[in-house]
Parts: C-alpha cells; sequence; structure tokens
C-alpha cells in the first residue's frame, strides 16, 4: 500500500488576510475534517521572530434540506487570543481585562 493511500488532504480555500484567495491542501485529521485552526508561520525578514497568520476553519456552504456541512473553508482571524493552547470544557474562563470594573450601581 502506497503511502498516499493513507494520508487524506483536501484543497481547502483561504479567505482574508494575505492568503485571501488561495487554496492550499490540507491534511485531515482521523474524522475526515481539516484542523479547527491553522497557522501559518511567517519568517522575519531582519531576523527576528515569525510572525504568524491564524486562520479559523469555518463552514463552506450548508445543505438546503438538512442543513448539513458541505465542505470548509478557513477565515482570517488577525485577534486570535488562544495563544495555541486548547480549551477544555471544564477550564475557568479567560481572566476579565484588567482595569477598574463597571460600577452599575453608583
Amino acid at each position: 500500500m502506497a503511502e498516499t493511500d493513507l494520508v487524506k488532504s483536501q484543497e481547502t480555500p483561504f479567505e482574508g488576510g494575505p492568503m485571501d484567495g488561495r487554496v492550499l491542501p490540507v491534511l485531515l485529521g482521523p474524522t475526515g475534517h481539516p484542523p479547527k485552526t491553522y497557522r501559518i508561520p511567517v519568517p522575519d525578514p531582519a531576523g527576528g521572530p515569525p510572525t504568524v497568520l491564524v486562520y479559523r476553519r469555518v463552514p463552506r456552504a450548508h445543505s438546503r434540506r438538512l442543513g448539513l456541512v458541505q465542505g470548509w473553508k478557513y477565515q482570517y482571524d488577525p485577534d486570535d487570543r488562544s495563544g495555541g493552547k486548547l480549551r477544555w470544557p471544564w477550564s475557568k474562563p479567560d481572566a476579565a481585562p484588567s482595569g477598574k470594573p463597571d460600577d452599575a450601581n453608583g
């Protein structure tokens, strides 16, 4: 059996940001879906740390009758705050922004 038979990929379009309009082959996971987040490191020309472009997976289209997802695309997320960490359902929510809390009573 050839190795290409074991690894599946899907041509996935990218929207927004520097990758807008490009279609890249993205490896599929064990469920047959591409990853929820796609990170692209872009080297710094001055030799500094690379800039990381973050794209989020969104449905490309839905079927009319059942509303099932028919393919995926990636949409640019310039305000990524996840920091590359996994979010578990039992994790505490992110800390509130620093500063003075709103006082509705006073």
